[in-house]
């Protein structure tokens, strides 16, 4: 079934065909409905969303993390640490960190020499902004070229959508500039779904456009007037969404909040949402 959908959305711009290959996709995940869970060493979180107690107490709050239920987390930034010191505290508390945001435009030597004393496996470029087509076009060049240096030292780079990618700059969407101006093979997706959503897209048909290709969720949640809030409090179907692409490679679901009120509350909110959700 696999190859089969993945021959049928090679050729993604006969959207009919796209059209038929999800609805039967969708119908055999429904027969399912209720029975999966996320294993909860799948289960991740966003270290941005700490950032203002990380700050302050960065072995509290990982200790904290870690009591919560946390194996993983993804990083962004060692605050003021060295990659050795930061990694001795992860391990002090049995967490991992297979992920961690960086930027293209810094050292990718020393972020690659980083990574590998972390532990990470997956470096992923997590905002970029352009006003032209052509600064878009370029930007993917760049990432292109990164994510070959990335693989030819061991990991695999991503890039992380907000919602601007999904509206056109000159008449081209962005998000499409990056899907199909780099490679499978160099550059992965990692979906931010509230980003996604807030953008007008299905991230459902997001996946499915970009079959294998999408490796990571960030999971927040969004009300029906546009708001942020914690996992399960919004309107986001998220049981939907995952039961529908559940066999389509997602290795993290990692729990974010872009300016929590109180970001352990949502650490715990988002665990505690995501270990015991049935869908």
């Amino acid at each position: 079934m696999a190859l089969s959908r993945r021959s049928m959305l090679r050729g993604a711009a006969a959207a009919g065909v796209a059209a038929v290959a999800l609805p039967a996709t969708a119908a055999a995940a429904d027969a399912s409905r209720g029975r999966l869970r996320i294993p909860r060493e799948k289960i991740s979180i966003q270290l941005y969303t700490l950032r203002s107690i990380l700050e302050k107490d960065l072995e509290g709050t990982l200790s904290a993390l870690a009591d919560i239920g946390y194996r993983r987390v993804e990083l962004a930034g060692t605050y003021g640490r060295s990659a050795a010191e930061f990694k001795s505290i992860l391990d002090k508390n049995h967490i991992k960190a297979p992920s961690t945001h960086i930027n293209i435009g810094d050292d990718l030597n020393k972020i690659i020499a980083d990574a590998k004393v972390l532990g990470n496996r997956k470096l992923v470029h997590p905002y970029s902004n352009y006003a032209t087509a052509a600064e878009w076009k370029a930007f993917v060049g760049r990432l292109e070229a990164a994510g070959k240096l990335a693989r030819q030292a061991g990991f695999t780079l991503g890039y992380h959508n907000h919602d601007h990618e999904f509206r056109p700059v000159e008449g081209q969407r962005p998000w499409d500039l990056i899907v199909r101006g780099t490679t499978r093979r160099n550059v992965h997706l990692q979906i931010d779904l509230f980003w996604a959503v807030h953008g007008g897209e299905d991230p459902v048909r997001l996946v499915y456009e970009n079959y294998g290709r999408v490796l990571h969720y960030h999971v927040k949640d969004r009300t029906a007037d546009g708001q942020m809030v914690d996992p399960g409090k919004g309107v986001i179907d998220f049981g939907k969404i995952f039961r529908r692409t559940w066999h389509e490679g997602i290795q993290e679901f990692i729990v974010e909040h872009d300016n929590p009120a109180d970001p352990l509350v949502t650490a715990k909110t988002g665990f505690d949402y995501l270990a015991n959700l049935r869908f």
